[in-house]
């Protein structure tokens, strides 16, 4: 066994194996970019590395600074994550021939599986079942648009080195496959250097099946059985869960039969997930189960396997790296009880799930559980890498026990002032269809108005009006909470207050009674003139005066298209003085490794645009302006 490991990686995924590294008693080394410079994980090593800019193709994906790393620091392995340099073969090559020990599959491995197209006519010669689709090498716009025709639509178009969602779209309708196509090319081209794609017939009601593999250098597979990844929302997946619900023992041995057949055909080592999509329209049948792509790494979703099967999986990649042989035969991995795991973004389902950036001034997370994360209060989150800043999870006996568990769990998340999706995943994992297991990945977009971000509950409002009081008067002189109180018979501080409180939530006021302290059931803390309501996962902010200007901003009515966050202009399908219908894109932007498009705000024309393809725009930046059609 080799005595230090590099993580190639940052945030959560590299604190997890430096867990698992330091109680193997291994010497851990972290890399790090500038803007990483006081991140976690960088704490966390026993040495740490300077890679360069916040810019991840200047630090991260840089694989000879990696190396170079490694060589100042005596590190004898490297350990890739996800994500970055985790399935790129060329690096992998590159750090075996630096005479490292690789701590991933073989480099051979990776490119067989690397790209969508190539693996899918590998997998229909090992007898594995594929999606119907178009893998060819004609990627003309002309043969991908005929190829989409015969199909029929719906259609799916995927980047043939994609994963995690990214150069992913679906198309409804001949007319959208044009523009579908340029932003599938664009992302794929961004994220991996590669623009081509392949089609596939889009189902309907499709879950997303998945089964965990494991090789080592004897010649042996295993699968660690199967894990549903169907809750997704834009490709991403929200919640995952293992085993997966619906699925009897004879379509889970020709499911994870077939896993294993896959990675023998590429003679796969390590960690790795075979993922299938089922048309679930019928249940789960072995029949309507096809292969969909090989991730060759650790997943993201790991966790929810290690729960169920007992396996530390971090453990298993160093030790069949260093040689050894799988830890357990195929007859003692077994399945026990039910995990969940739910990832927490920095987002705001608000504000239509835009990446929501800056220093976490609060950030609490529930305790007596697993929780896997790369950042803690103080913190930033950046606008250039993945928004994923936490991962909660929950292994009970049963499913319902782990639903109840990880939805309680979510609502204790405290997190500010950026925001967070724990109040989606809370409604999501009580929504009936998610407890009953009717779930597919169009869940999130079919019970779209039933997931929609609550207000404050009568409860919390009463418990806001009652920390209002607390902290006495205001230094102003304004309509606030003690105005409200003035003419209350016998009010006085620290006894019981009579009448209500005036306070202030998005804008507009309310005249609340306050509660009894002996009921509090939820969160507040003051922060500055705020004072903040934390409720099922939610952030709610309040006011005991009037607030000085407008909370927020709504779309401009100068018909201005501002950035929302910072970001890098992608893409300009418009000219100055073009005509626009409303909804039409106008301005797309890249910013945490996805796209978000401006579009037009009714019909008009285009009056000016502000910047051109490959510039960096900062946050409410004016990239575009629409004025109205005469």
């Amino acid at each position: 066994m080799f005595k230090s490991v590099l993580v190639a990686n940052r945030g959560e995924i590299a604190c997890r194996v430096f867990r698992t590294a330091r109680a193997m008693g291994l010497r851990t080394i972290a890399v790090y970019s500038e803007a990483d410079a006081r991140a976690l994980h960088v704490r966390m090593a026993d040495e740490a590395v300077l890679l360069g800019p916040a810019q991840a193709s200047e630090s991260y994906l840089d694989g000879a600074k990696v190396l170079a790393a490694a060589k100042a620091t005596g590190a004898e392995a490297i350990h890739p994550g996800y994500g970055f340099l985790s399935e790129n073969a060329d690096f992998a090559e590159a750090v075996k021939a630096a005479g490292l020990v690789w701590i991933g599959p073989p480099p051979a491995s990776i490119r067989a599986m690397g790209l969508k197209d190539a693996a899918k006519k590998l997998m229909i010669e090992a007898g594995v079942p594929v999606t119907p689709g178009y893998q060819g090498e004609d990627q003309s716009a002309d043969t991908l648009t005929a190829e989409a025709d015969r199909i029929g639509y719906p259609v799916l178009i995927k980047a043939v080195a994609g994963g995690g969602g990214k150069g992913m779209r679906r198309v409804d309708r001949a007319e959208d496959f044009a523009d579908a196509l340029a932003s599938a090319q664009r992302e794929g081209q961004s994220s991996f250097g590669d623009p081509r794609v392949l089609i596939e017939t889009y189902i309907t009601r499709p879950r997303h099946i998945e089964v965990q593999v494991f090789g080592d250098t004897h010649g042996t597979v295993v699968h660690l059985n199967e894990r549903d990844c169907s809750l997704q929302r834009r490709h991403q997946k929200v919640i995952e869960e293992a085993p997966a619900p619906g699925m009897d023992a004879e379509t889970r041995e020709a499911v994870t039969a077939a896993a294993v057949r896959a990675a023998q055909a590429v003679n796969y080592e390590g960690a790795g997930t075979i993922e299938f999509i089922a048309d679930a329209s019928e249940g789960l049948r072995a029949d309507r189960i096809w292969f969909m792509e090989m991730n060759t790494r650790l997943q993201v979703e790991h966790p929810v396997t290690e729960a169920i099967t007992g396996v530390d999986l971090v453990e298993w990649q160093l030790r069949v790296a260093a040689g050894e042989p799988i830890p357990l035969k195929q007859d003692e991995i077994g399945i026990h009880g039910w995990a969940m795991e739910a990832r927490l973004y920095a987002e705001d389902p608000a504000n239509g799930f835009l990446p929501s950036i800056g220093k976490l001034e609060h950030f609490r997370l529930p305790n007596g559980m697993r929780i896997d994360t790369g950042v803690e209060e103080g913190g930033e989150v950046s606008q250039f890498y993945d928004p994923m800043i936490a991962k909660l999870i929950v292994h009970e006996d049963t499913r319902e026990e782990a639903a109840e568990a990880l939805a309680e769990a979510c609502g204790a998340v405290e997190v500010w002032p950026v925001r967070t999706n724990a109040g989606f995943l809370v409604r999501c994992l009580e929504h009936p269809r998610f407890v009953s297991g009717d779930v597919d990945t169009g869940f999130i977009g079919a019970e779209e108005a039933a997931l929609a971000t609550a207000g404050p509950s009568a409860v919390l409002m009463a418990e806001v009006a009652n920390h209002a009081l607390d902290r006495g008067p205001p230094d102003r002189e304004e309509t606030s909470v003690w105005s409200s109180l003035a003419g209350a018979t016998g009010f006085r501080l620290n006894a019981e207050p009579v009448g209500t409180v005036r306070i202030w939530h998005a804008g507009e006021a309310s005249d609340v009674r306050p509660a009894d302290t002996a009921i509090y059931q939820r969160h507040t803390e003051l922060k500055g003139d705020l004072i903040l309501g934390f409720e099922d996962g939610l952030v709610h902010e309040f006011r005991d005066r009037p607030p000085l200007s407008a909370m927020g901003a709504g779309p401009a009515s100068d018909g201005s298209l501002r950035a929302p966050m910072p970001g890098k202009v992608v893409a300009v399908p418009v000219k100055a003085g073009d005509p626009v219908k409303k909804g039409q894109s106008v301005v797309v932007i890249e910013a945490m490794k996805m796209e978000q498009a401006l579009t037009a705000p009714y019909d008009g024309v285009v009056e000016s645009l502000g910047f051109n393809v490959g510039d960096q725009v900062g946050a409410d930046a004016v990239l575009a302006v629409v004025s109205v059609k005469e």
